[in-house]
């Protein structure tokens, strides 16, 4: 017999998860608490299991809890959830990035194992989300009996599992905002330095694609030492400082990120030079 999971919060995620879940059998979706009966309704429709409830209090015990809130809801939910008595062995986790399972000491104080699993993904379609999950990367990390618990449990919906130091949760969060939100900055630094120069947006745009696309193939090819290429990693510093220059003179706030950025690059150029 599966376990049964009670879900707290039903946004994208929530549903997501849910479904897999319910579909796999890795857990048995029991109860489903949102802001509002409604919208708990319509998780449990898409979701194709469970109760919805209008208030915690209604929840019946469960073997797992998720708290699949926003990031400033998780301590709220959690201290809530470790005063209704439900939580003593159960395992209770979040899904948060940035968040690790320390938020959720309260629910241990209250007997429970904690955890947090972070699927690596964008959630904006739960529908896709739901039929394409298999190979996601999670970070995982809490306490033993609750990963024990969990672990088998993500597998079963074709997760990859990827253990994370809880202390540095943070600095995990943060690697996803660099692979993903400040290399769109970058880019758009890139083709908005194209348009300075009188290229038009959708000429840019193909002209930086193919020196993306190849610098971001042989980064994950080769290793970011071998893929760096450009003025930095020849030592060029005379050709850099006239671009910095140029920068800050068309736009002061890109030639800040354009100085910001030599120093690492350099590092990485060192690195690929085989300098200590």
């Amino acid at each position: 017999m599966s376990l049964t999971l009670n879900l707290v919060g039903a946004g994208h995620v929530g549903r997501a998860l849910g479904r897999l879940f319910a579909a796999s059998g890795a857990f048995t979706l029991q109860d489903v608490l949102t802001r509002s009966p409604a919208s708990a309704q319509e998780a449990i429709g898409f979701i194709g299991a469970g109760t919805a409830c209008d208030t915690l209090a209604q929840m019946r015990p469960a073997r797992v809890w998720m708290l699949a809130v926003g990031d400033d809801a998780i301590g709220p939910a959690c201290a809530a959830l470790a005063q209704s008595g439900h939580v003593n062995g159960a395992v209770v986790f979040h899904c948060s990035g940035a968040k690790a399972s320390g938020e959720l000491q309260p629910a241990r104080d209250a007997g429970a194992f904690v955890a947090s699993v972070h699927p690596v993904r964008s959630f904006a379609d739960p529908q896709a989300v739901a039929a394409h999950f298999a190979g996601t990367f999670c970070g995982i990390e809490g306490d033993d009996q609750a990963l024990a618990l969990l672990e088998p449990a993500f597998e079963a919906i074709g997760a990859r599992l990827v253990r994370i130091d809880p202390a540095a949760k943070t600095v995990y969060h943060a690697a996803a905002v660099f692979a993903s939100n400040y290399l769109v900055t970058v880019l758009d630094a890139a083709l908005r330095a194209y348009e300075a120069a009188g290229v038009p947006p959708e000429v840019a745009r193909e002209l930086a694609r193919p020196l993306a696309t190849e610098a971001l193939a042989n980064v994950f090819r080769l290793g970011p030492e071998a893929a760096l290429s450009g003025p930095v990693a020849r030592g060029d510093f005379a050709t850099v400082a006239r671009q910095q220059e140029a920068v800050t003179r068309w736009d002061p706030a890109t030639g800040r990120l354009y100085e910001a950025l030599v120093p690492p690059t350099a590092e990485l150029a060192r690195r690929k030079r085989g300098e200590a």
